[in-house]
């Protein structure tokens, strides 16, 4: 459950000029509403020294060609989960072919199976929501997320996400009275959220801060269009949750094995099997883990996490534990190199890997959309998860170190960061903040000789060695 939070109109990006917080920056693409309004789909502008895939520009691309109101695409509420969304659903094969009004009538009734009766989920459109009794969302959060980790060349696998704005009246008329009715049925504060989006939908002005919700004009909302691919880890990487939400959670996430892992001094072997070895004392977490955990797995896994909690710590995420998902793999080793091939979860092998391949869990970090804004709670902070590392990697650590000398002096990924998300000044001061805390507490860390750049799983996976390097605390 996230946390209720308590909004007050702040003061908006201000580095230049105020500006609302429909002002992204990137290649943009037009679609046309029913009502003849010009909606957006806005490629934001690459972060300053990312790596992005050829995968990643063709599902930006992909998502921003998506014309919500043609005949083969059908728009449905998502009733499930605490906070409301919309799918949007590829129904050009199928029972309810081209059949855009059967299906939204008949379908979305049905909930997460209305996947089933199209040809494709296409993509999921989030808007940002903070009113009383709802869980707390920021559309923007999942950009920061989506742009930071191509910064950080990171493991995690961080969804691709594009900006996009719907027509209010259309949005009101296609998802939101149907959500509402829906999620009547469904959870408590999905149910609130459709209620404050019909309520903005029929009155802009009523929803404060208006700007975050609301482009310019007020005749639009806008949010990110996103996939969450994957399945829900257990406690093995969730943690058991059993001190209940909030900071208690959060410890609890630290009582996993590879947490325990990332907190012992030992080289990455010797603390991987202590990792596994403590965390199995907990019976939730030694059902959900399994008899069987190679050190491979171990050491995705510490990297993995590592990343997850410096993204968190820096935006503030307050909703991490218990929403953290995963992917299956196979990996081998072919001539000395590192190859793998998705697998199907609970499926066996298909004979086109090797039969000694290794079957691991590969971690997607898909629910992002509660981080970014000033009046979050930042877990990561406050139960010191940073301080307690003792394992990271180090070329993340270099980036770290080069995005907080580039915040602190406005460089190119501050100006990115002001310009391009419609961000306000508070949110970009906080990232600032943050990064010179994480920056701060990591160096110290390193000065200390508490932490080893042990953390590359793929040279692991390869070679069988930690591939423990020497990094100067500078980040030189």
């Amino acid at each position: 459950m996230k946390n209720l939070c308590v909004l007050a109109a702040v003061a908006l990006v201000a580095a230049q000029a105020a500006a609302a917080s429909d002002a992204v920056i990137g290649e943009e693409a037009l679609h046309t509403s029913p009502n003849g309004l010009a909606e957006r789909c806005v490629r934001i502008a690459p972060i300053p020294g990312g790596d992005y895939s050829k995968d990643d520009a063709e599902q930006e691309e992909a998502y921003c060609a998506i014309d919500f109101y043609a005949a083969d695409i059908a728009l449905c509420p998502k009733t499930w989960s605490t906070s409301p969304g919309m799918m949007v659903y590829d129904i050009s094969s199928g029972p309810y072919a081209n059949d855009r009004a059967g299906f939204q009538r008949n379908a979305c009734p049905e909930g997460k199976s209305a996947k089933d009766l199209a040809a494709d989920d296409l993509a999921k459109f989030k808007v940002t929501m903070n009113q009383s009794g709802t869980s707390g969302t920021f559309s923007q959060s999942s950009l920061l997320y989506y742009h930071y980790s191509r910064y950080f060349d990171m493991a995690v696998m961080v969804p691709v996400a594009v900006w996009r704005s719907m027509d209010s009246r259309a949005h009101l008329d296609e998802v939101a009275n149907r959500g509402l009715a829906i999620s009547g049925h469904t959870g408590r504060m999905n149910h609130e959220g459709w209620r404050h989006l019909v309520a903005a939908d029929e009155n802009p002005a009523g929803y404060k801060p208006t700007d975050e919700l609301f482009t310019a004009d007020r005749k639009q909302i806008y949010g990110v269009l996103l996939d969450s691919p994957g399945h829900r880890y257990g406690s093995e990487i969730n943690g058991t949750r059993k001190s209940g939400w909030g900071k208690g959670q959060n410890l609890d996430f630290q009582q996993t094995p590879a947490f325990l892992a990332l907190r012992s001094s030992l080289p990455l072997e010797q603390a991987i099997a202590e990792g596994l070895a403590e965390g199995r004392k907990d019976s939730t977490i030694r059902k959900d883990l399994g008899d069987d955990v190679p050190p491979q797995q171990m050491a995705y896994w510490m990297r993995e996490l590592t990343e997850i909690v410096l993204l968190d710590f820096i935006f503030s995420q307050q909703d991490r534990v218990g929403n953290i998902d995963f992917t299956p793999y196979y990996y081998w080793v072919e001539d000395g190199k590192a190859k793998h091939k998705k697998a199907k979860h609970h499926a066996p092998a298909d004979g086109t890997v090797p039969a000694d391949a290794l079957l691991l869990r590969r971690t997607n970090l898909n629910d992002n959309d509660a981080g970014g804004r000033v009046q979050y709670a930042n877990f990561a902070k406050t139960t010191e998860m940073l301080e307690k590392l003792r394992h990271f990697d180090g070329g993340v650590y270099r980036r770290l170190i080069a995005l907080d000398a580039d915040l602190q002096a406005q460089g190119p990924v501050y100006r990115w960061t002001a310009d391009s998300l419609g961000l306000e000044s508070g949110q970009i001061e906080q990232i600032v903040r943050n990064t010179a805390l994480a920056a701060g507490i990591l160096r110290a860390s390193c000065e200390r000789g508490d932490l080893i750049f042990d953390l590359n799983p793929r040279h692991f996976l390869e070679t069988g060695d930690s591939g423990a390097e020497d990094v100067p605390c500078d980040g030189s």
